[in-house]
Formats: structure tokens, C-alpha cells, sequence
């Protein structure tokens, strides 16, 4: 973009001249704050209707400024039109362009301050977002679910320190994501209703002594509550230096964010050569420069990267906004790259996982081989000794001594003889070996919420019931 001399429209006659030409390009948000251009215009015409409402603008005047701004869009949305630098923000661009095309567009700004239509055009552009992620997030879940069904009799060793410890349904491993997803959804729309509040009319810090009627405004953009009671900012000053409700967003995005790249770690391990659990489908991955047999999980890899950038948009919002006095501070402008890189991102990384995990098979020979070792049933042995009578601690260390003597013996738990058993604890009887049938003990284990085998198939039935409706 080129600078040129800054225009009168965006300067007061306060000024003898404008800025400097390195001042201008320091100052300006254009180059990122177009994005709201939409919300822009629809709060424009909004603004503009209440005006005729109260008496400011004539009907033929507001006919004039509707039909024109919805111009000035369709240019936008077509490519053709020309973003100014020197009018630093999407608001005078915009405004601008209207007062060329029509003289009565200068009527617009009555009563509206660039403080309160840009806190405006911030919570309707958020709004669009959060509908939009949160159906990206439910189709997150479909894919988990989608390939938890499909798969839904595999069983793989569940770890704990990265470290085999006891058997779970391939299936109940995905579900738990499902979980973790959906308390990011009830965050994202919770965090909805705060931002779901209209500021328009706040002015620049103290409302305006026009009757200006808010609440109108607020019914015309649909900031409205479950009710269709209008919803508006109660304080002007607040109202205008409020960024709580982009914060919050970013704290729900920086949460799901972390959430994706715990999947993506999961991902990554489970295709790998020494877990090969999963084959990922080669759209989803890269191959090497150098190192012709390598396939790279990138979607998940970057995915877990691109974490640490969300997280930092958080950081760096709420760092903004420790230390500023009431009420609008021009610190404010920083607000949206962060705000805006975070709904990229997040989205983006949703989708991509999503797709990624509707494009993997599971290698069910090699999953069934990682969780036929017996060592994953131990503590079903000690449960067994429970069920005899044998207190947990002395049971669990009755069992420790069982794996100790299977790692002497250089033998699998459920190939020690019921002799070599019984020498360590006289409780154990003829069926203390049945503890090592995976199938029987995966059946055992139906309490609410366990990776037993009528439970995660009821857990597989219930989500794919939540997210039909």
C-alpha cells in the first residue's frame, strides 16, 4: 500500500495539517481492521435507520445512504474496491467513499464515534465466528466419533506416563476428546451471550444528548436475548473500552487449542513406526527432502505448533489491557491481529484435524498385538484378590510380586503356572489365570463412564444421538 497525504475526512479542524507520512503508516489498521468491513456497513445501516427513526435523517436521505453503502459492499466483496491508508481504518474507508457518493452521508456519524462502531463491528464480526467454530467444533466430534464407530471392538493398551497400564477400547481413547470438545463448545457458546451486547450509542465516552434509541439498533443487528429482549451496554465508558468478551474468546480458543494439540501428540505417536496403531491418509501428511520413506504427520505436528501462538494471542491481549486507564486508549488497535489471528488459526486447525481423522484407518492387528499383553490386566489380578476377601494394598503388593517373578522367569504374567501363584498367595484359585481373558475382562468394566464393552458402546450411541440433533 502506498502512503499518501492524510485525508480531511478523518481529521478534525483541530489540526493545521496531517500527520507525517512514517506517523500515518504507524497509525494505520487497515491493512487489517478490512476484515470488519461487512459488520461495518450492517451497523452503518443500522445507525442510519434509527437516525431517520429520531428525526436526524429524512426517509430519501437514508434511502440514498442504505443503497450506497450496500454498493460500497458489493465493490468490496467483488475485489473492487480500493482500500486507502491514508484514512487509517475500515471505518473512514468506508465512510469516506459514502460521502463522496453521497453528500448526506456526512449526516452518518451523528451521535457515533469510531470508539463505539469499532467495539461494534468487533462483536459482530465475533459473533459470525463463534457460530462458525462451534459447528466446526461438532464436526470435530463427528469425526472422533466417526472413527471410534468404525472401529468401535478395537482395544489398544491405555498409558499412563507414557507408559502401558491397563487395556481401553480404541473407542473410549477417542471419546475421551469427544468430552474435552464438548466443554469447549459449552465455553464458546456461553461466551456468546458477552458478546452478544450492543455498544452502539456509547459514543465516544459519554452516550449522546440526542434521543438516540438503542435498543432499536440492538433489534435491528440481532442483539438479542433468548427472549428477543434487545441487549445493550449499560455504561458508556465501559462500553467502549470493553474487550473482555475477546479475551474470553481467546481464553476459549487458547483451551480447545491446547485440547487439538493433546490429539495431534496422540496422533503423531499412534502413527508412528513404533506404536503403528493408525496409517493417516497421505493428503494429511508430507513426505522428507532428504529421506525418501519418511511420512510426515504435518497436519497434527503443526497443529500441536500452532498452539503456542494462540496461547500467545491471549497472553498479549491480556497484557494490553492490564494497565489502561478509562477509557478508549488508542492501545486498543492491537487488539484486533491478535483477536483475528486466533479465529484463523483456531478454525483452521479444528477443520484440518477433523478431516485428518475422517482420513485415517486403524491398524487393528497391531493394536490387538500392543494390548494382548497380559501386564495391562494386573491390576484386574489384584482386583480378583479383592473380590476374595484380600485388602487393595496387601493385594496390590501380592500382585507386584507376580510381575516380579514373571520378569525372573522371563515369561508373560498369564504363562506363570497356578503352583507359582498360589506359592506367592494361597487366595489365588483355579480361575485366577481367567483374569487374563482381555475379553471377559473388557466386559467387566461397565461402570459409568469406564472403557468397559456395553458402556462404550451405550457412550458411542449417546454422542451420535448429541450430534444428530
Amino acid at each position: 500500500m502506498s502512503m499518501k497525504k492524510s485525508s480531511p475526512v478523518s481529521r478534525s479542524g483541530r489540526f493545521a495539517s496531517g500527520p507525517g507520512a512514517d506517523v500515518a503508516e504507524f497509525t494505520e489498521s487497515i491493512s487489517f481492521d478490512w476484515r470488519l468491513w461487512r459488520h461495518d456497513i450492517m451497523g452503518s445501516i443500522a445507525h442510519a435507520t434509527m437516525l431517520q427513526k429520531i428525526g436526524v435523517l429524512t426517509k430519501a436521505e437514508l434511502q440514498a445512504i442504505t443503497k450506497s453503502l450496500e454498493e460500497i459492499g458489493q465493490e468490496i466483496h467483488d475485489g473492487k474496491f480500493e482500500w486507502k491508508p491514508e484514512l487509517e481504518d475500515v471505518h473512514m474507508n468506508i465512510e469516506a467513499e459514502l460521502t463522496k457518493r453521497v453528500p448526506t452521508g456526512a449526516k452518518l456519524h451523528t451521535a457515533r464515534s469510531r470508539n463505539d462502531q469499532v467495539a461494534l463491528d468487533m462483536r459482530l464480526w465475533l459473533r459470525d465466528e463463534i457460530v462458525e467454530l462451534a459447528g466446526e467444533l461438532r464436526g470435530l466430534q463427528g469425526a472422533l466419533v466417526g472413527l471410534a464407530d468404525k472401529n468401535a471392538e478395537v482395544v489398544i493398551p491405555g498409558y499412563t506416563h507414557l507408559q502401558r497400564a491397563q487395556p481401553v477400547y480404541f473407542a473410549h481413547h477417542l471419546l475421551a476428546y469427544v468430552e474435552m470438545v464438548e466443554r469447549d463448545h459449552q465455553r464458546l457458546t456461553d461466551a456468546f451471550q458477552r458478546v452478544n451486547v450492543c455498544p452502539l450509542g456509547s459514543g465516544a465516552i459519554a452516550g449522546s444528548t440526542l434521543p438516540l434509541d438503542r435498543e432499536f439498533v440492538a433489534e435491528q443487528l440481532g442483539f438479542v436475548d433468548a427472549k428477543g429482549k434487545p441487549v445493550v451496554t449499560q455504561n458508556s465508558m465501559d462500553g467502549v473500552s470493553d474487550r473482555d468478551f475477546a479475551i474470553e474468546f481467546c481464553s476459549v480458543a487458547a483451551l480447545a487449542a491446547v485440547h487439538l494439540s493433546r490429539l495431534a501428540e496422540d496422533v503423531i505417536l499412534w502413527a508412528s513406526s513404533e506404536f503403528n496403531f493408525i496409517k493417516i491418509a497421505d493428503a494429511y501428511t508430507t513426505g522428507s527432502s532428504l529421506m525418501p520413506q519418511k511420512k510426515n504427520p504435518d497436519v497434527a505436528e503443526l497443529t500441536r505448533g500452532k498452539t503456542g501462538r494462540v496461547v500467545g494471542n491471549l497472553m498479549a491481549l491480556l497484557t494490553l489491557l492490564k494497565g489502561l486507564p478509562m477509557t478508549y486508549n488508542r492501545d486498543l488497535q492491537e487488539d484486533k491481529e491478535r483477536l483475528f489471528d486466533t479465529a484463523v488459526t483456531i478454525r483452521g486447525c479444528v477443520r484440518l484435524m477433523g478431516a485428518m481423522l475422517e482420513n485415517t484407518s486403524v491398524n487393528t492387528k497391531n493394536c490387538a498385538a500392543a494390548a494382548s499383553d497380559p501386564a495391562l490386566l494386573a491390576t484386574d489380578l489384584a482386583d480378583y484378590l479383592v473380590r476374595k476377601g484380600i485388602p487393595f494394598r496387601q493385594a496390590h503388593h501380592v500382585v507386584g510380586a507376580v510381575v516380579a517373578l514373571a520378569e525372573k522367569e522371563g515369561k508373560a504374567l498369564n504363562q506363570l503356572t497356578l503352583e507359582q501363584l498360589k506359592a506367592l498367595d494361597k487366595t489365588f484359585g483355579n480361575d485366577a489365570l481367567g483374569v487374563f481373558d482381555l475379553k471377559k475382562a473388557m466386559a467387566q468394566r461397565n461402570l459409568i463412564g469406564a472403557p468397559g464393552t456395553k458402556e462404550v458402546a451405550r457412550q458411542l450411541g449417546r454422542w451420535k444421538k448429541i450430534l444428530k440433533g
